[in-house]
């Protein structure tokens, strides 16, 4: 089995009282967070500031402290079975615009109960659901 580390972030804006989450729509047909694999001497945090930038175009990014979510699931790629782990972070953005990357078909904003209807994966659910009650503690 092959074992793979990615780190990404739920990143959120905020336009008028509202929080907006950005949701990428990956080839494979699903709804999800910026994510990406970690390469070699990168932490987790810079994987994620970095695959951001790539995946968005996005550099102003503000990080939420006490927010570090890991989820882990298997999949197969060319044959063979794949372990991945994934830990999000939270982080606040102020650009509005994205600048997609080829690894995407689209984008979107949504409020968190839009963000949870078109989120496809449970495990993405929980996270963003955690992300949102951290946000209301904390504003």
């Amino acid at each position: 089995m092959i074992e793979e580390t990615s780190a990404g972030i739920v990143l959120f804006r905020k336009e008028n009282s509202k929080n907006m989450f950005l949701l990428l729509h990956y080839p494979s047909g699903h709804w999800d967070f910026v994510k990406g694999k970690m390469e070699k001497g990168e932490s987790t945090q810079q994987t994620a500031v970095r695959e951001t930038k790539e995946e968005t175009g996005i550099t102003d990014i503000i990080f939420f402290e006490n927010f570090e979510e890991w989820i882990e699931y298997n999949f197969q790629y060319q044959g063979e079975l794949v372990h991945k782990k994934v830990v999000f972070f939270l982080a606040e953005t102020k650009t509005n615009e994205v600048i997609i990357s080829h690894e995407h078909l689209n984008y979107t904003w949504m409020d968190y109960n839009t963000a949870m209807e078109k989120t496809t994966f449970d495990n993405a659910k929980t996270v963003l659901t955690k992300a949102q009650m951290l946000l209301a503690d904390t504003l």
